[in-house]
């Protein structure tokens, strides 16, 4: 048998292996360097914000609104015709206990409105500034202790619902 001794053609050494891996190695740098690059200029951004935001007071706790039944009075008139007062009030308070405290003692409190509603004149109560000024007197008159011993009603604010003065 013959054989033949041809030179044999050596494959030539593929230089794709390692060029690949070095590759894939400088893609997956250049990768993670944008990723990082993306998150510190979007995070950077939002900084402030969330500075700003944590500067801010809290809100407090959302208020409790206590409607009080409407009321009928009739004002001080110097011109002998009759005048009258019809007035809706909701208070602003700051929690449950407040409310219970009010519900509590409501008969003394309307008393305390009423009295100090038929003392005043139609004149006063038409400007703005005079229901304004009403306003605050109804917060101090119901914020007035029932009880010597008793701390005062907390009432944050008097607000009109109804306002009628014939």
């Amino acid at each position: 048998m013959a054989t033949t001794t041809a030179p044999q053609q050596a494959a030539p050494a593929s230089p794709g292996p390692l060029k690949r891996i070095i590759l894939i190695v400088l893609i997956a740098l250049i990768a993670a360097g944008a990723a990082g690059a993306g998150v510190w200029f979007f995070m950077s951004k939002r900084a402030p914000v969330a500075a700003s935001a944590e500067a801010a007071p809290a809100p407090s706790a959302v208020p409790l609104f206590f409607p009080l039944e409407s009321m009928t009075v009739n004002l001080q008139s110097d011109d002998g015709q009759p005048h009258f007062l019809r007035i809706g009030l909701t208070l602003k308070l700051g929690d449950a206990a407040t409310q219970q405290a009010l519900t509590d003692h409501m008969p003394e409190v309307r008393s305390r409105i009423l009295l100090a509603l038929s003392n005043k004149h139609p004149e006063e109560l038409a400007p703005l500034e005079g229901k304004r000024a009403l306003a605050e007197e109804l917060k101090k008159l119901i914020t007035e202790p029932t009880d010597k011993s008793a701390a005062p009603i907390r009432v944050q604010d008097v607000l009109f619902t109804e306002f009628v003065v014939q």
